[in-house]
């Protein structure tokens, strides 16, 4: 088996790349107003009720239709779920592997035209599309490696006993629930989802509200590599109305979560009562964002610490969990690092996704552009205003500017609360520890980095700064499958480290069996 490698990035400057990707947007752009069922069992279901998907670069366009699930549809997709897992829990694990490498091989072939989706449904300008989708491949072909060889070594953790022979088995747990961001709507809802099924489990998908064409067309991808109906099932609906019925349901084995603390946080209450009929503990699986902080030491690389914090707070407008909104400097070197990221910030520009001129897009949709400007205006009376500082093109679509304000206390509502937008806030430490101090001080503790120069400091932040991911002299943001395995501590959630070599162990349970000989 050739051994794991990411994904590379397109290279955009290459004429040849940049006219196959220019090719695939205008087809995407052509083929607006998808309708998406729902699909159940391997049948293609559609509804009376719809809800629409839009463009956040252009408000007025529409990107599809989708069908949406209610309880009895949900109903039928936990069964159809239950009862492929008959036959899937029996596939073996290579197999399973098989199905991914070859839905890798797919999305491979047409990376373009997924990434032209990313671009038209979420807001991503190219290159965060581009990695979108590289991530997606990544997540097929690295747990599909992790799933054989699991596998191969489940017998070799064992200590040796005469006289018996011992063999341990990872096996699947059952039907999971997997419930999927926008954020990441393609690289996400693919990891969580491939790696519950090459467990040999199935699934019912519920995808983002905001996002569910570039997860429904993966669905498709899904099917064409050889996966049997019911194994993956696809039901978008409301959260109010299915989210509670699938994580309390009796068939339930787990959920796999990612998105906001508050709905994190009821899922897993909820999956932690028993249903009637159940007979296990579910378990839950979550990602729950983050309030993430970049640390500039006294002697850091002050043009590249600036660099990286507006790369951190800015990319995708600030909507990764692992984007950084507090930047935390050394009160000797503060007004410099505020100085240079301000005039950097006021470089970039804020666009039509599409656009190649853009260094950002929109906001992902009405909700998220409301709550993210009711934030700036409670920033204007926590520190003070650098840059932007409003709504942008309200007309066109969900823009706002790259905001940064100065002098905020460590304990402000917009250094704690997580705004998921293009809000960063900076705080002036007294010294080095006093630094760390405010970086521990939230709920969260998902990404951070540090700069600096200084050994001692370096291993001072690893025993002390607590956060899952926490990287030196680079941006907060950015980690590669198998390199940088993902999650945090603290309410960001259960450090399940997605991309990682123990991440398939969650969609798992170990047997063994013992024969006297």
């Amino acid at each position: 088996m050739i051994p794991y490698a990411p994904e590379p990035f397109t290279d955009f400057s290459d004429m040849q790349e940049a006219q196959a990707f220019d090719k695939a947007l205008a087809k995407a752009q052509r083929d607006v107003g998808l309708d998406v069922p729902l699909v159940i069992g391997g049948r293609r279901i559609r509804t009376d009720r719809t809800t629409r998907s839009v463009n956040p670069s252009r408000k007025a366009e529409m990107v599809g239709t989708i069908a949406q699930a209610d309880r009895e549809l949900a109903e039928q997709a936990m069964q159809a779920a239950h009862e492929a897992y008959r036959t899937w829990s029996r596939v073996s694990p290579a197999s399973r592997a098989g199905v991914l490498f070859k839905a890798a091989a797919i999305l491979r072939r047409r990376k373009h035209e997924f990434s032209a989706w990313l671009m038209l449904e979420a807001g991503k300008v190219r290159a965060e599309a581009d990695a979108d989708t590289a991530e997606a491949i990544d997540f097929m072909e690295y747990y599909g490696r992790q799933m054989i060889a699991m596998a191969k070594r489940a017998d070799d953790l064992l200590v040796p006993m005469p006289g018996e022979d011992n063999r341990l088995e990872y096996l699947p747990l059952g039907v999971g629930v997997v419930i999927s961001p926008w954020n990441f709507p393609l690289a996400i809802m693919v990891g969580m989802t491939t790696a519950a099924v090459v467990a040999g489990n199935t699934v019912v998908l519920k995808p983002a509200s905001s996002t569910p064409v570039v997860a429904y067309k993966f669905y498709e991808i899904l099917e064409d590599a050889g996966l049997p109906p019911g194994v993956v099932n696809f039901v978008p609906g409301s959260g109010g109305e299915i989210g509670d019925a699938l994580v309390t349901h009796q068939l339930t084995r787990f959920i796999s979560f990612t998105g906001s603390r508050e709905v994190g946080l009821r899922m897993h209450e909820l999956s932690a009562k028993r249903s009637e009929g159940q007979l296990w503990l579910k378990r839950f699986v979550g990602e729950l964002g983050g309030k993430d902080s970049i640390v500039v030491d006294r002697d850091a690389d002050l043009e590249e610490a600036a660099r990286g914090i507006v790369a951190s707070a800015f990319g995708f407008s600030g909507q990764k969990c692992s984007a950084c909104s507090r930047a935390i400097i050394h009160q000797d070197v503060y007004d410099t690092v505020l100085a240079r990221a301000v005039e950097l910030t006021k470089e970039l520009t804020v666009g039509d996704a599409t656009k190649t001129g853009s260094f950002t897009g929109p906001v992902v949709d009405e909700a998220a552009h409301r709550n993210i400007l009711d934030y700036i205006e409670i920033g204007k009376t926590e520190g003070r205003l650098m840059t932007g500082g409003g709504a942008l093109m309200p007309d066109v679509g969900y823009y706002i500017a790259l905001t940064i304000f100065a002098d905020v206390d460590p304990d402000a509502r917009i250094m704690q609360e997580e705004i998921f937008g293009p809000v960063l806030a900076f705080a002036k430490a007294t010294n080095f520890e006093h630094a760390l101090d405010i970086a521990n001080r939230t709920e969260y503790g998902l990404t951070g980095s540090v700069y600096t120069r200084n050994r001692a400091h370096i291993e001072l932040a690893r025993e002390r700064f607590h956060v899952g991911n926490l990287y030196f002299n680079r941006k907060c943001t950015g980690a590669i499958v198998g390199v940088h395995p993902f999650g945090g501590f603290n309410l960001s959630g259960t450090d399940s480290k997605a991309g990682g070599p123990d991440y398939l162990l969650q969609f798992t349970q170990l047997k063994l069996s013992s024969e006297k000989l």
